[in-house]
């Protein structure tokens, strides 16, 4: 593959802007001897969904990308597609190569439903290459026309399958939510959508990724449940967090997206409630990271001030 050599200063004018928002200094990731004790996110743990970053993977490539993201101090990447047009014809082999040089572990990825259905040996034999010990999905489990119980339990199914055709391969599945699954099912007003997939899937088949954002617009458009205690009941089930952060508004959310630290949510309150401290991945996601003003250091200030902001999070 390309190796485009781009030294420092291109590279901070590429993703800001500007040299001036993010310093090389700005740059170096707290010290882990300086750590106070009751960290809720311990270092080790702390990852991104390189969905955040889309623009710098885009325009940049994993290779430039994966040595920013160790110079901040992310330990753990979250794959969203493994092509870059910086780097093209880039393999998942090369990907690997790429994380193992910068110090980085692939711990998930987000396929999408239509993937698996395809081909889903395929997406295995990546996670594989990729040393992924998780892979799953986005996608909502239904469309909207099918939130019903008939097509919640249909989607549990399927999810299963594919729940055992990657534990076959030594890998587990997961899905991640957005706010819809925790809507009332459109026949049946007392069932939660959510409430239905966790029943209807195997716990030894089927994992959780909470995106904590999603879920807190969930509790906000169908009142009635708290997502600590969904962690609380189904504590092997959640290896993964999405840690996103979201500032109270007047929109049909409820919150808008903001970097880590930024919001109303409360994440101490949340992480010492779940305890289990060390056992789960937090990956930082914020959808609109790429809109980040270049004066504010892009993409990359967002990436350097979220991890500085979970990893000062103490119980």
């Amino acid at each position: 593959m390309a190796r485009p050599e781009i030294n420092r200063r291109q590279f901070l004018s590429a993703v800001a802007g500007t040299t001036m928002a993010v310093t090389a200094a700005g740059l170096a990731a707290p010290s882990v001897a300086n750590a106070a004790k009751g960290m809720l996110v311990p270092p080790g743990k702390i990852g991104i969904q390189l969905f955040t970053i889309r623009n710098l993977v885009s325009s940049l490539g994993f290779r430039v990308v994966f040595e920013e993201l160790a110079r901040l101090g992310y330990k753990n990447v979250e794959f969203a597609g493994y092509t870059s047009p910086a780097e093209p014809g880039i393999t998942v082999q090369q990907i690997r190569q790429l994380l193992d040089d910068n110090g980085l572990t692939g711990i998930g990825s987000h396929v999408s439903l239509n993937a698996f259905r395809a081909n889903i040996e395929l997406e295995l034999d990546r996670a594989e290459i990729l040393g992924l010990p998780f892979i799953g999905t986005a996608n909502e489990p239904v469309t909207a026309a099918n939130r019903t119980v008939a097509g919640y339990q249909a989607a549990a199914a399927e999810f299963n399958a594919f729940g055992a055709a990657a534990q076959a391969r030594g890998l587990r599945w997961y899905h991640h939510n957005h706010q819809n699954e925790f809507r009332f099912a459109a026949d049946d007003p007392s069932v939660r959508l959510y409430d239905l997939l966790l029943s209807e899937t195997d716990p030894k088949l089927v994992f959780l990724e909470m995106d904590i954002y999603w879920a807190y617009v969930g509790q906000h458009i169908a009142p009635g449940f708290d997502p600590i205690d969904y962690v609380l009941a189904n504590r092997l089930r959640y290896p993964l967090f999405h840690a996103k952060d979201g500032r109270r508004s007047t929109s049909a959310n409820g919150y808008d997206i903001v970097e880590f630290g930024a919001g109303d949510i409360d994440f101490e309150h949340f992480y010492s409630s779940i305890g289990s401290r060390g056992r789960h991945y937090s990956l930082w996601e914020q959808d609109n990271a790429p809109n980040t003003p270049a004066e504010a250091g892009g993409a990359l200030g967002a990436a350097e001030r979220s991890y500085d902001a979970i990893y000062e999070l103490r119980g």
